[in-house]
């Protein structure tokens, strides 16, 4: 093998000479690490197991090994199509479909002047399901404005309830001391009302004649994982105007070619890139500039919230729009006023008759 290895080699004592890299039926393969030796290298391979979103950085989205199976023929009628493919990242959730024949793969020559052609090529199509990932959602949104002192606040038990026949299921804040974990991946979090690993606070910090601002904060409450090149997706009508992202990347996604509201955010790379394990360094933030559209903008019945917030590919749990910060009543602050006016005349009646 190249660019890759099998984690177990498996029974290969029938071998007397060459002894394969692996003779298992069903091998297990992962990505070899950065900085592997070059003799073991191939092309867009040696990622760790780490592949950028094509959105974020195309060159970083794939990743290649190379192997040699012997007893298989030298012709395309005696190589057999692969089967049963299983993809983990790092847990479960891909499904994947049976290889199916295609076009043969073309190689040109380093000098461009030559092309060659594979004797096979197949492709494997694996789609991803947040129900096969995980029994509960994985975050949750909460919500605050400018224009109301409310904090709404992550759904209690979004993505599970605290288990409170079981200590140590969740961390208390202020633990000291965290026992490690022997599976990494399952998440160990924060004891909250939410029970969420990540939560993405969406804040409504000011307005300008033409312009309003937001602040978005995305919180680890996971203590078990480091987000790695983290992605968020976030659906608001006014992306299509959207002026100013200071601290995330961002990159409009129109599934929909006459909409655009869909936008992708990332951090940057060595500053915000990866979202620490939960703890005083665990959040990453950063502000957004929108020009309003006098068409359509207004703080009216929660339309300056997104629609839908996405996290590493998982759908966010929303808190329910009869929640959602409203405006002040303009109705009692204009009785507030009148009183106030009323109170301020019979103060002056008062003092004039007094002095009479």
């Amino acid at each position: 093998m190249m660019g890759g290895e099998t984690t177990e080699q498996g029974d290969c004592s029938r071998f007397k000479g060459n002894i394969p890299h692996c003779c298992n039926k069903h091998p297990t393969v992962v990505d070899l690490l950065p900085g592997t030796p070059y003799n073991q290298q191939i092309a867009n391979c040696c990622k760790g197991g780490v592949l950028n979103s094509w959105t974020q950085d195309p060159a970083t989205s794939a990743s290649s090994f190379q192997l040699s199976v012997g007893h298989s023929g030298t012709t395309n009628k005696t190589v057999r199509v692969p089967v049963n493919f299983t993809l983990k990242a790092p847990g479960p959730g891909y499904t994947c479909g049976p290889a199916k024949i295609v076009k043969p793969s073309r190689f040109v020559t380093p000098d461009g002047r030559r092309e060659t052609q594979a004797m096979m090529t197949w492709n494997v199509t694996c789609t991803y399901s947040q129900f096969l990932a995980q029994e509960a959602p994985s975050c949750c949104v909460s919500f605050s404005s400018f224009y109301n002192d409310t904090i709404v606040p992550c759904s209690k038990c979004a993505c599970g309830c605290q288990n409170t026949s079981q200590p140590g299921s969740c961390v208390e804040s202020k633990a000291s001391h965290i026992a490690p974990v022997v599976n990494s991946y399952t998440p160990l979090v924060r004891c909250t009302s939410h029970m969420c690993p990540v939560r993405v606070h969406w804040h409504i910090k000011l307005n300008y004649k033409e312009y309003w601002r937001v602040k978005i904060t995305i919180t680890n409450f996971n203590y078990n994982m480091n987000y790695t090149q983290w992605n968020l997706v976030v659906q608001h009508p006014n992306f299509d105007n959207l002026t100013q992202s200071f601290s995330f990347n961002y990159k409009s996604i129109t599934p929909y070619t006459a909409i655009n509201d869909t936008a992708m955010l990332w951090g940057i790379k060595f500053y915000n890139d990866m979202l620490l394990e939960a703890g005083p360094l665990g959040n990453v933030q950063s502000e957004l500039l929108f020009r309003k559209d006098e068409a359509t903008f207004t703080f009216e019945e929660g339309w300056a919230f997104p629609r839908r917030i996405y996290f590493n590919g998982d759908n966010c749990v929303m808190p329910p729009p009869n929640v959602y910060p409203g405006l002040p009543n303009a109705s009692s602050h204009q009785l507030t006023s009148a009183l106030g006016l009323l109170v301020t005349l019979l103060a002056a009646m008062a003092l004039l008759f007094a002095h009479a």
